[in-house]
């Protein structure tokens, strides 16, 4: 109805800590872990309007997510979207599904639709492969997700969420460097990966389960930062022939090595990159090490640099 007030949605990137399988042979398929990182963030908002028009920057993602999801749910009229600020697209960051959530979420609000984390992102055609992302949209901390089955349509279901201690700080550095891979060349790559070994399946498998959850549900930085850089490196090599190495290659590759020598317990790259983050214990040191890294980064090239302690709660969604 015109003169409603608009619906804001705010949701932070998300940072991807590793994938779980790529063989499919348990019924399912890739599974992960993940955490919404401290920042970026991305902010729309939608007001009532006869057919659908997109402000902001990228409107024509936005303005497909915004059709897709009033297709799914049969509804009729449209909505005034706005992209307030977006995440750097194609950079390891999970832009496309925060988005595609956002402009859903603030949609179903505008239309009164009730809404699941699944629903929104089956609605948005989201997590055909991760469903991180949605389940970082969703909420808050570490999540795991399971994988999709072979046998149906569907997203990976939440199989984990443990909070972070207020006192982590991650430090993520996105170079300035040309985009990663995405959508069908991403699809296409994944397609020519040699299946990994079945021993460094069950062996991050148990680094899940037996090393990372615990540590964190302890608070033991030292502990969660080795499994997590030995999952990244374990993962990370299923990727190597797409990729060129078990982290892509140039500056990312560079910080996430100076990252563990300059004193993070837990280092990585975030999907395909060229993202990459490293966590420490205190603010102190946060600070600290995020000034390291921006000035490595100006000189290699530029790029921006994130710090923080990770999210307590998932998308924000208000009127104004």
């Amino acid at each position: 109805m015109k003169g409603e007030p608009a619906v804001f949605v705010e949701t932070a990137a998300r940072l991807h800590f590793g994938v779980l399988d790529l063989r499919g042979e348990q019924g399912r398929w890739f599974g992960g872990v993940g955490a919404a990182a401290p920042s970026p963030t991305l902010l729309v908002s939608a007001s009532p309007a006869p057919e659908v028009t997109v402000a902001g920057e990228p409107a024509d993602r936005a303005a497909a997510f915004a059709h897709t999801f009033l297709a799914h749910h049969h509804l009729d009229g449209g909505a005034r979207v706005v992209v307030h600020r977006a995440l750097p697209a194609h950079a390891g960051l999970g832009s496309g599904t925060q988005l595609a959530l956002a402009v859903g979420r603030a949609l179903a609000e505008l239309h009164g639709v009730a809404t699941t984390p699944a629903g929104l992102a089956i609605a948005v055609s989201r997590a055909q492969r991760s469903a991180i992302g949605t389940w970082t949209f969703a909420g808050g901390g570490l999540v795991v997700e399971g994988g999709r089955r072979a046998d149906r349509d569907g997203i990976g279901p939440l199989i984990a969420r443990l909070p972070f201690p207020p006192q982590w700080r991650c430090i993520v550095a996105v170079p300035r460097r040309p985009p990663a891979i995405s959508g069908a060349d991403e699809a296409e790559a994944l397609a020519t990966l040699p299946p990994p070994p079945d021993r460094e399946v069950e062996h991050v498998a148990h680094l899940v389960l037996m090393a990372l959850l615990p540590a964190l549900a302890d608070s033991d930085l030292a502990t969660f930062g080795r499994a997590l850089t030995a999952i990244q490196t374990i993962t990370g090599r299923w990727f190597a022939a797409v990729q060129g190495g078990a982290f892509a290659p140039g500056p990312g590759e560079e910080l996430v090595r100076r990252m563990g020598e300059w004193g993070a317990a837990g280092v990585g790259q975030s999907s395909w990159g060229p993202a990459v983050y490293g966590i420490v214990e205190g603010e102190a040191a946060g600070v600290r090490l995020a000034d390291r890294v921006r000035g490595a980064l100006d000189r290699c090239g530029g790029g921006d640099v994130y710090e923080g302690p990770f999210r307590s709660e998932g998308a924000r969604v208000w009127r104004a």
